[in-house]
Parts: C-alpha cells; sequence; structure tokens
C-alpha cells in the first residue's frame, strides 16, 4: 500500500527477517523485547514517523503501565484496551464478554467448586507469555493434576493460587478473526482459523489404546494455525457476537476497539457459540490471508490482516482522520 515497514527483532531472532525481507524495508534489533521501552528506541521510532502495531509480545514484555503512559509512539488501535486481555484487570476481557450478553464457561472460584469437567489455565513457571492447561473433574482431580506438574516444574504454587478454572465446553473450537474499521463504521468478518498445539496434536493422533499407556504431561504450546470455515448459518451469529462487543468496548473503552480482534471460543451441538477468550489487538492468524473466503467475498480478493490494517491507515492518511485510527 505504498508504506514502507519496521521490524523490531530481538538479537538472536534477526535472521528471517534480514535474509527474507520482501516486505520489511527496515530491522531494529533489540537485546531484549522490553527495550522498545527505551527512549532513544522511541526517538528513532519517532524519526521514521512510524505507527506501531501492537501485538501479545509486545503487551507481555513492555508492560501496560509503560504501554499506556511512557510509550510515546502512536500506535494503531486502542492502547488502552490490551490491558483488557489481563483476566485479572477490572474491565477484564470477562467482564466486557459478560457485559455483552455473550456466554461464556462457567466460572469456579476455587477447585472445591468444580463440579463438571473443567480447564485450568495458570502461567508456565519458564515462559510467563505462555499458559500451561489441564484438566480436572472434581476437586480431588485438580489437586492430583496440579501437584503433578508443579512437581514437574510446568508451573509453580504461586501462579496456581491464581489460576483460572473454567467449565469446559464441549464444542467445535475456533479462532473468530474481526477488523473494526473506525473510517468506514463498519465490522468486518476476516475469516476464522483453528490452533495446532505441541504436544497435545501428537498425543491426540495416537489411538486411544496408546494414549492410555502413554505416562507423561501433555501441553498445549501454540506452535501454528489452521484455516477453517464456517456452516452459512452460523455466520450471523459471528457478526451478531462481534457487534455486540464492539457496542461494549465503546462504552467501556472509548473509543473502543480500532482494527483487528479476535474472539476465541466453541460452537456447541445447539449451534451456540460460546467464548473463552479475546485478544482486543492484532490476533496470531496469518493463515487467513490464504484460506479464508470471507475476505474474498467481501474485498474481491484474498487480504490479510497487516494488510487490512495498511488499507485503514492508508484511507484515514487520505482523509485527514489518522487521529482516529491511532492512540
Amino acid at each position: 500500500e505504498g508504506f514502507e515497514t519496521v521490524t523490531l527483532c530481538q538479537r538472536g531472532r534477526e535472521k528471517t527477517y534480514l535474509k527474507h525481507r520482501r516486505i520489511i524495508d527496515r530491522v531494529i534489533i533489540l537485546d531484549k523485547f522490553s527495550d522498545m521501552a527505551r527512549e532513544d528506541v522511541q526517538e528513532e521510532l519517532r524519526g521514521l514517523n512510524v505507527i506501531f502495531i501492537a501485538n501479545r509480545s509486545f503487551s507481555t514484555y513492555v508492560g501496560y503501565d509503560n504501554i499506556e503512559n511512557k510509550f510515546l509512539v502512536p500506535i494503531f488501535g486502542n492502547r488502552g484496551m490490551l490491558r483488557s486481555e489481563e483476566r485479572d484487570a477490572p474491565r477484564s476481557q470477562m467482564y466486557l464478554l459478560d457485559k455483552a450478553g455473550i456466554r461464556t464457561p462457567k466460572k469456579f472460584r476455587g477447585p472445591e467448586e468444580i463440579d463438571r469437567l473443567a480447564i485450568v489455565k495458570v502461567p508456565e513457571a519458564a515462559r510467563k507469555i505462555e499458559r500451561a492447561f489441564f484438566y480436572a473433574a472434581n476437586p480431588d482431580d485438580f489437586r492430583v493434576q496440579a501437584d503433578l506438574r508443579v512437581r514437574k516444574g510446568i508451573v509453580s504454587p504461586e501462579d496456581l493460587e491464581k489460576a483460572t478454572i473454567e467449565e469446559f465446553v464441549i464444542g467445535a473450537r475456533f479462532n473468530f478473526n474481526y477488523f473494526w474499521s473506525p473510517i468506514y463504521d463498519r465490522l468486518e468478518f476476516l475469516g476464522v482459523d483453528r490452533r495446532i498445539q505441541t504436544d497435545l496434536d501428537g498425543v491426540l493422533s495416537l489411538p486411544a489404546r496408546e494414549q492410555l499407556e502413554l505416562d507423561m504431561v501433555t501441553q498445549n504450546i501454540e506452535v501454528g494455525h489452521e484455516g477453517a470455515t464456517l456452516r452459512e448459518s452460523i455466520v450471523d451469529k459471528v457478526y451478531e457476537i462481534g457487534e455486540r462487543f464492539i457496542k461494549v468496548c465503546r462504552d467501556e473503552y472509548p473509543p473502543g476497539i480500532i482494527g483487528p480482534f479476535a474472539l476465541q471460543g466453541a460452537i456447541t451441538r445447539d449451534l451456540e457459540i460460546c467464548i473463552f477468550d479475546v485478544s482486543p489487538r492484532v490476533p496470531g492468524s496469518p493463515i487467513i490471508s490464504t484460506t479464508s473466503p470471507y475476505t474474498k467475498w467481501f474485498f474481491g480478493e484474498p487480504m490479510s490482516t497487516g494488510r487490512r490494517i495498511a488499507l485503514e491507515i492508508k484511507a484515514a492518511r487520505d482523509l485527514g482522520r489518522i487521529g482516529e485510527v491511532v492512540t
């Protein structure tokens, strides 16, 4: 779309961006990701007239206080909404979903309340950006599974105290990828994808007998995505929950969502959508640029999330409305 691009890399991970750089014009190499908040780095970005695109790593390594108060570079989207991704935030993603009237899994305040199959979400001990997951059918099962993971060093006792415990919703899992355009005042459905996780996917590829004989603790580490489509009658429901979420975000975090976001959930046998996670920023779903029929129908050609952002910035610039897409 005529824009030059800048990529910020942590030292040791720059090779791909330096060697295979058709869409990358400049690479800034940092000793660690948190250095993005350094004044000299910000000054370089401002000198390049950068509009920064936030992702999950940016939120994790730079931190919300720094993003909201010290990162003085224009961000595409609503920087104030990034904090809502944390479940312990005052107006968290679960608060927003509940206020929008979107179904979410039943929450358990502690293991003693577990009365059905539950999924437990807790940060990994070694990699706080990743979450460890395990399943428990009752309080005793929770204690057995939790103790096993603490002994193996997968999670810490301290993080376990703050774990999220939710009903495990039986259904087909999808990530619903959206884009809210302030310039065109419309919600766009970019497509759906599903996660590829290790080593869970490997274990599930085994026959049931071998799964039972395999004495190991599985982990759900996201390593990729695969494209998917939806039954046409469900697409209306996907738009409906997206529109309700947009309205609540506008009320709770003015000016609300700007640009891409995703709702992660499951579709039950009753064709009801239950959402259990929100990405209030660029989702990690590059697959939709090649597998989504929805963007092809809407735009007449394949459309990645990155290109859709570039088109929004371009339109905002041409109309003199850049202030509506950055914060």
